[in-house]
């Protein structure tokens, strides 16, 4: 397996150059190559080997090239979670008429303002919390499993045992009550 790890190693230029076809943000393109690299390296080892068997470094590079364009494309992605999720959260917050003016704005956390911003953000933030404390301690906890340490669902219905499709009801139903709590 260690070959296999080492040949797959030296595609990261190859893979990085496909990504330029789907991006051309030099930031991306390196955070989509590293993610595919963890994904190599997370995946089942015997499907890895089976397909390395079967058509040589030429399969994993097709392989790879298919996990790379759905990190790119796809809302449900890995990358998309730790990565465009974030960063699109960010421009709506620190976009302003100087970058849009000057079309000098990327997506990157150097970007963020040296000046402070109002704790509109946390005054929100706290009030959530306090709502939440209405609630019962397996509808708090889920909701807070959830969103606080940014889980999928399916990674905290493994996490927990609890089903895909109750995680999702009970998410829902405090994500409603809250919204009329808060008037939002």
């Amino acid at each position: 397996m260690t070959d296999i790890y080492l040949e797959i190693s030296k595609l990261s230029g190859k893979f990085r150059t496909m990504a330029y076809g789907l991006s051309n943000d030099k930031h991306e393109v390196n955070d989509a190559v590293q993610e595919l690299m963890i994904y190599f390296l997370q995946m089942n080892p015997e499907t890895l080997k089976a397909i390395y068997d079967k058509d040589g470094i030429d399969g994993v590079t097709r392989y790879g090239a298919v996990a790379l364009r759905r990190a790119l494309t796809s809302p449900r992605s890995n990358y998309y979670y730790k990565y465009k999720k974030y960063y699109t959260n960010l421009i709506g917050v620190y976009m302003n008429k100087t970058n849009i003016a000057q079309n000098n704005f990327h997506k990157s956390i150097y970007n963020l303002p040296l000046i402070e911003e109002q704790d509109v953000q946390w005054e929100k933030l706290e009030k959530i919390d306090e709502a939440l404390e209405s609630f019962t301690w397996y509808d708090r906890k889920i909701f807070e499993l959830y969103y606080s340490e940014g889980n999928t669902l399916d990674s905290l219905a493994k996490k927990t045992g609890i089903s895909r499709n109750s995680l999702f009801t009970t998410i829902d139903k405090v994500r409603v009550q809250l919204k009329e709590m808060l008037n939002d």
